[in-house]
């Protein structure tokens, strides 16, 4: 990808942008702490695995994102051979703590060998790579999730604390069902409190049904 201005390069260790038949190849930008507020190009190598990223970077304690990380050499119980893994992701959170990501769908996670191969790989991981690995089924991440995700982190890019503080306030005093009951509620214009109430359920404050189109007509509450 050609360097774009104001934009911080891809720096991975491989470049997943291959041709596939079957997976969806993914590339956005992104700030974090860890870049000074700069975008920095990312690039996946599928939707599910651009999904992990975004609901990592709508956590209010993430301080980095790192994806496609150097090679972690490992010896495979079955072959007998030396191989390589490449973790799909590193989050690195403001208190210091850094978790790598294991990325697979559900039919290989069932496997017996991707099971081995994965106690292999962890087992593998070198000191101060990482403080914990966590597997992640990128089954769980269904389409409607994923539109979610984008969704929601588009309008946490652009933040609004005092709308939000207003919206959470008036979802813990009164009474509704859908969305839309608790936007007729809010002393703010319909589009801002909508768009507070989508940040809200990115941070978890609010609940509502991640597997089905959020919209003003889906059934929200407060997650706590």
């Amino acid at each position: 990808m050609a360097p774009i201005h104001g934009v911080l390069p891809f720096t991975g260790a491989r470049n997943p942008l291959t041709r596939s038949n079957t997976a969806r190849r993914v590339s956005f930008a992104a700030a974090t702490p860890a870049t000074g507020g700069v975008p920095q190009v990312y690039h996946f190598e599928s939707e599910a695995e651009s999904a992990v990223a975004i609901e990592a970077l709508l956590h209010p304690d993430l301080h980095g994102l790192e994806v496609q990380l150097p090679p972690i050499p490992f010896r495979c119980r079955r072959s007998g051979r030396i191989r390589e893994h490449h973790f799909d992701r590193r989050l690195t959170y403001r208190d210091g703590h850094r978790r790598a990501v294991f990325v697979r769908n559900g039919w290989s996670l069932g496997k017996r060998a991707t099971q081995d191969e994965i106690d292999d790989i962890f087992t593998a991981i070198p000191e101060g790579f990482a403080d914990d690995a966590v597997v992640v089924n990128a089954d769980d991440y269904s389409r409607a999730y994923r539109d979610n995700l984008r969704r929601i982190w588009h309008l946490s890019r652009n933040p609004d604390p005092a709308a939000d503080a207003h919206v959470e306030a008036v979802a813990r005093a009164a009474n509704y069902w859908l969305m839309k009951d608790l936007v007729a509620q809010c002393d703010l214009p319909p589009a801002t409190a909508w768009q507070s109430a989508m940040r809200l359920i990115g941070r978890r404050i609010l609940r509502a049904d991640w597997h089905a189109a959020i919209t003003l007509h889906s059934r929200i509450g407060l997650a706590a």
